[in-house]
């Protein structure tokens, strides 16, 4: 295999790497000491260098020609005025690197962070971490006792080498607990909703851009909003404050000032200038909840207001400014409202960015026990008393609260509610039998308009339209029946997994796993059928 060329890149040292007469081989000069060690060859120095060091740098190729003649001297002159100034340096390093002509398959590179200012070492970090130096970082310093001419010592700070693990576990152990911090410690079980928050999390933290919560009512939409916000400010990315609003509730007039504000005798009863929710939050975080019940003339001021942090409050002729972060919420399809004309498409484009749809309870049945384990808790520390299930209770309950029976309308309002009705009934704290054979006799009561005997579901299905004609024709009596009740529970279903618990509700728990979905699915496909289509 061939060896790759050594090369390393670093700023001369102004005042490390000086010296004159005989007297600077006395000293240790991290530049010329690398070339000096026994064990390493330097093929190329690629010698960055700023102001007016040219004669600094003349010396510097002078003396490490004298120890490694092996070694080519490179100067590069970076037009850096200051060297504590972050953003100057940090532009200069990158136009450096995207100019430099990388040959990592016949060089290796390091890249030097002993000598410069602290504001150049951290900026050459940044960009070796980042990957605009390929390469590893070095860092040198003096024989820990004096030795005239000693070269000193050198490391490797390999950022992918597994010889830093520790570093890196670090911050995964950061990411997780900010996961468990945006799911409140909940053991959530649920695959999808797992690695849907861990997503959202390194979103959080890395983008300032508009985030958009899609999902039924109950799903946990502002819960969550909430939450990335105290996360995000624990990690001091906000200053600002959390400000919330659910848009159905803003009509008319009304609307534009109430999130842009007005000036005084804007309009009648305007008594008074009013700062608006938008400059509210200021620095902080702006949740819209039912963004799609906004009006298009608002949704246009609020457009201007993302993108450039600047609009008019109503009746002013002057702009103000607020640097929020959107959260949006809704449980609408936008995009079908974007169709209809009822949202506007560049909105739209610019909410639609990172776009979650959080499931409701029926599709996260795994998730049904640690939820009600966290709102018994959370009942527990707010009346200090512990309130359990007995064995009996629990099992009962669970049977129901996973079954098709189970319609969870509200979400987890629904299950919320129902725990804190069953653990305040219960006595010495302990929920019994009884009282869950009261709570879900009260569920189903409240669910009674929502359910559909299966019956009803088929009777306006048109199969022959969705199979086709040629399909249809050919098809058995018998599977016309069973097909049409299925597609009809299909199309009155919220998902896939909701379905197939309907369904399959009596056969599943016989099933050591079951797994409702694949199985609708497996049938839908014996009729080159599937979820989507039924619902295009």
């Amino acid at each position: 295999m061939k060896q790759k060329r050594m090369v390393v890149i670093g700023f001369i040292g102004t005042q490390l790497d000086s010296g004159s007469g005989s007297g600077r081989w006395e000293k240790w000069r991290p530049t010329v000491a690398l070339t000096q060690h026994e064990d390493l060859l330097v093929d190329r120095m690629d010698l960055l260098y700023s102001g007016h060091h040219q004669n600094l740098v003349k010396q510097v190729t002078t003396d490490i020609a004298s120890v490694s003649p092996e070694t080519t001297v490179v100067p590069h002159h970076v037009p850096i005025d200051d060297p504590w100034d972050f953003e100057e340096v940090y532009s200069c390093l990158f136009d450096f690197a995207k100019t430099y002509p990388f040959d990592p398959d016949n060089e290796e590179y390091w890249v030097h962070i002993t000598t410069g200012t602290h504001v150049v070492q951290i900026c050459l970090f940044l960009m070796a971490e980042a990957h605009y130096f390929p390469g590893k970082l070095l860092q040198s310093s003096p024989a820990r006792r004096h030795t005239v001419g000693a070269p000193g010592s050198y490391v490797l700070i390999d950022l992918d080498r597994s010889k830093y693990d520790q570093i890196a576990q670090r911050f995964t152990r950061e990411q997780e607990e900010g996961v468990a911090f945006l799911k409140s410690g909940i053991a959530t079980r649920n695959a999808r909703f797992n690695t849907m928050i861990d997503e959202i999390e390194r979103v959080a933290i890395k983008s300032k851009a508009p985030i958009l919560f899609m999902g039924p009512t109950g799903a946990g939409k502002s819960f969550l909003a909430r939450r990335l916000f105290a996360l995000k400010k624990a990690r001091h990315q906000l200053d600002g404050k959390f400000v919330e609003i659910n848009c159905a509730t803003l009509h008319g007039d009304g609307a534009a000032s109430t999130l842009f504000g007005h000036i005084k005798g804007a309009f009648t009863g305007a008594a008074s200038d009013r700062p608006g929710l938008l400059r509210s939050a200021h620095k902080g975080l702006l949740f819209l909840d039912e963004i799609g019940e906004l009006g298009l003339d608002e949704q246009a001021m609020l457009l201007k207001a993302i993108e450039e942090k600047r609009f008019l409050p109503v009746g002013s002729d002057n702009e103000v400014q607020s640097d929020f972060q959107l959260i949006a919420g809704t449980n609408r399809d936008l995009s079908r409202d974007v169709v209809a004309g009822r949202f506007r498409e560049d909105l739209y484009a610019r909410v639609n960015l990172w776009t979650y749809e959080l499931p409701g309870l029926v599709d996260r049945a795994e998730d049904v026990e640690p939820n009600i384990d966290y709102l018994l808790a959370q009942f527990s520390a707010e009346n200090g008393q512990m309130v359990r299930f007995n064995k009996e209770a629990h099992e009962h309950y669970m049977r129901f609260a996973m079954s098709s029976d189970a319609l969870w309308i509200g979400n987890f309002r629904d299950l919320s509610a129902s725990v804190v009705r069953m653990a305040t009934l219960a006595d010495a704290g302990r929920i019994t039998d009884g009282i869950v054979s009261d709570e879900t006799g009260r569920l189903k009561r409240q669910w009674r308009h929502y359910a559909r005997p299966m019956g009803e579901a088929a009777d306006d299905v048109d199969l022959e339209q969705i199979v086709g004609a040629s399909a249809y024709e050919q098809m058995d009596l018998f599977d016309i029946v069973q097909l049409k009740a299925v597609v009809g529970v299909c199309q009155r279903s919220k998902s896939l997994s909701d379905a197939g618990r309907k369904l399959f509700a009596a056969s599943r728990d016989a099933k050591a796993k079951p797994n409702d979905a694949d199985r609708l699915k497996k049938y839908l496909a014996k009729f080159s059928l599937s979820w989507d289509a039924l619902h295009a």
